[in-house]
């Protein structure tokens, strides 16, 4: 309590990015119809072909706001109590966790992975969810939810027929991405049941030989015990 990580000192900017922040006015008002993305690559373009006696000036810039944010950091850590610093290195995991399930699904998407398999209820969510205007989001959940569950078995399942065929739809692609991505080398993207097969023969013998020994033993003892 008495402390969030908005307190926190904020890490300097990178030497480019000061550059982007310095001239990106300048660079807006002499290509006034270039869209952002456009504008940025230009920026970018022109850090690239920037003297390197220029870059220097940034790069010093950041050396001194990275000392001054060393001494911050020491100054903020020591007001810390015990259970202050646990809260925050907690929210501080937290937030590299949802930064990398971000990246993550990033990179799934550039590499194609088939989409889920959609379920009944969202199937009739999307069928439904334009019929309730003028609502909020979380009403119109409500809403389509309750409808949902009101539904007669016999209404339901036209829903619930085409919940299956998207999942073996979905399954169908996925065997084949899983195909691909071993291919790449990307073995870590395929489910854990499909990595298994790979070990599996190796696993099989293991366990029989470990079958075999103890049954040796146990005639030893058996036959020890008729004498």
């Amino acid at each position: 309590r008495g402390i969030s990580s908005d307190q926190r000192p904020k890490r300097p900017l990178t030497a480019y990015l000061r550059f982007l922040m310095d001239n990106r006015m300048a660079f807006r008002e002499k290509n006034p119809g270039m869209s952002n993305p456009e504008l940025i690559k230009k920026i970018a373009g022109a850090w690239k072909e920037l003297p390197a006696s220029q870059k220097q000036v940034y790069e010093e810039a950041k050396k001194t706001d990275w000392k001054r944010y060393g001494e911050q950091m020491a100054a903020y850590k020591a007001k810390l109590t015990p259970a202050q610093a646990a809260a925050l290195k907690e929210e501080r995991r937290k937030q590299r966790a949802k930064r990398r399930s971000i990246r993550a699904k990033r990179e799934l998407n550039l590499l194609g992975k088939p989409k889920r398999a959609r379920t009944g209820f969202n199937i009739f969510l999307s069928e439904n969810y334009q019929e309730s205007e003028g609502m909020s989001p979380v009403a119109k959940m409500k809403k389509l939810f309750d409808t949902w569950q009101k539904l007669s078995p016999s209404q339901k399942q036209p829903y619930l027929q085409l919940a299956q065929d998207d999942k073996v739809r979905y399954e169908n692609e996925m065997k084949l991405w899983e195909a691909k991505m071993i291919e790449l080398g990307r073995e870590d993207l395929v489910r854990s049941t499909k990595r298994r097969l790979r070990k599996e023969p190796a696993e099989t013998a293991k366990k029989a030989e470990t079958a075999k020994a103890p049954s040796g033993g146990n005639k030893a003892k058996l036959k020890k015990s008729e004498e």
